[in-house]
């Protein structure tokens, strides 16, 4: 099964983890779909905004920090993802604690580390 990944945060510059993990996660060969502030392209990933209507996303992981998720709580509940990966900053005991009550697996981690590192 192909691991079709929601990447919240994603940025439009080139310096940001996020842009750097759209990339790598399209070069691992797999599905994207990214939603960041400002619409526009990560090479050739389309970039969204707002609060798409999205299905089968085996996998969300986050680029925002704790203070700026809780509006993202209800609509990543709705997904029901297999996983949320927390990359380095995006820790948050509420939300992960939400997702585990929730039956979704919570990974603390880097999702560019793991994708290389063959344990995505």
């Amino acid at each position: 099964m192909s691991k079709s990944t929601l990447v919240i945060g994603a940025s439009l510059k080139e310096s940001r983890y996020s842009n750097i993990c759209v990339k790598t996660l399209v070069s691992g060969r797999f599905p994207v779909t990214a939603i960041g502030l400002r619409e526009g392209l990560i090479d050739k990933t389309p970039v969204q905004s707002g609060f798409p209507d999205l299905n089968d996303i085996h996998t969300v992981t986050l680029y925002l920090g704790s203070e700026n998720q809780k509006p993202w709580y209800n609509y990543i509940l709705k997904l029901n993802p297999e996983r949320v990966v927390f990359n380095p900053g995006a820790e948050n005991q509420e939300f992960e604690d939400l997702l585990s009550n929730a039956g979704i697996e919570v990974i603390e981690g880097c999702t560019i580390v793991m994708v290389k590192g063959g344990t995505y």
